[in-house]
């Protein structure tokens, strides 16, 4: 029995170094770890901005189409389809669209991402010939 009692008496925890190990291990990681994780978050925001831009240059192509099937040429000038666009294709979810009539054929859409949503991102659409 007494044999028993001197060993539970001579097992000990961690010693302080082993311990201080651990830490600067896991400080380490941590160190690596958190800015990646920082530069993910950037970058997921900037693709989901650009998915904005994409949604706003679909959206461009389907107005220009719809004009030309009511027979409304005229209103698939780059102004007036920036202006039209502006007007009511403005919301995509989590972004704000905007639309600039850039140069004659070409439109300049902007996502801007809405109250927490980070991330803004321009890419242009051209009109069909």
């Amino acid at each position: 029995m007494s044999r028993r009692r001197s060993k539970v008496r001579n097992q000990k925890g961690f010693t302080l170094i082993e311990i201080i190990a651990v830490l600067v291990i896991l400080g380490i990681l941590a160190a690596v770890a958190i800015p990646r994780f920082m530069d993910l978050t950037s970058v997921a925001s900037e693709k989901a901005a650009m998915q904005g831009v994409s949604e706003g240059k679909s959206r461009m192509s389907n107005q220009f189409a719809r004009n030309l099937l009511m027979g409304d040429t005229a209103q698939n000038s780059t102004a007036n389809l920036a202006l039209k666009g502006n007007n009511s294709l403005w919301d995509a979810g989590d972004y704000k669209l905007t639309y600039l009539a850039a140069t004659t054929g070409r439109i300049r859409i902007t996502a801007s991402g809405v109250g927490s949503v980070k991330g803004t991102t321009t890419g242009g659409w051209v009109r069909p010939q």
